[in-house]
């Protein structure tokens, strides 16, 4: 810390050194900037290209991932398609305002995902949406 007397009283002012502060902070703005898209949850897969708009509070759904095998994930939980909506109607219990994103690899059946909906329907679910990646203009 820097002390200064004043000239005309003799008293002393005291100042703070900013510049630690600053260091400190750019690198740790540096590491979450860095860390911050690595904890995306679910499975890696190619999604399907559309869209342009978010879906509201998505960043708050549970996240229903299906690779291009067909085998379902929520999170990164690989779960048996026969427990699935077991699981499903769980989570309803625990919060009734839930909503779920569903991310399909380009390669998985069409018919997978419809079967996927199907039961996130007959769980009683209301919020349901397609995860995309947004379209690029050529």
């Amino acid at each position: 810390m820097i002390v200064r007397k004043y000239k005309k009283r003799g008293h002393i002012k005291p100042e703070i050194n900013l510049t630690s502060m600053i260091d400190v902070m750019s690198i740790l703005m540096s590491v979450f900037m860095v860390t911050a898209p690595m904890l995306t949850t679910g499975m890696s897969v190619d999604l399907p290209k559309g869209g342009k708009t978010a879906i509201e509070g998505a960043e708050k759904a549970v996240d229903i991932t299906i690779d291009k095998n067909g085998n379902i994930f929520i999170g990164k939980e690989k779960i048996a398609p026969a427990k699935l909506k077991t699981k499903l109607l769980f989570m309803l219990k625990q919060n009734p305002k839930l909503s779920i994103v569903i991310s399909g690899d380009t390669k998985t059946q069409y018919g997978k995902i419809i079967e996927v909906m199907s039961n996130l329907k007959s769980a009683g679910f209301k919020k349901v949406g397609l995860k995309t990646e947004p379209l690029t203009k050529k």
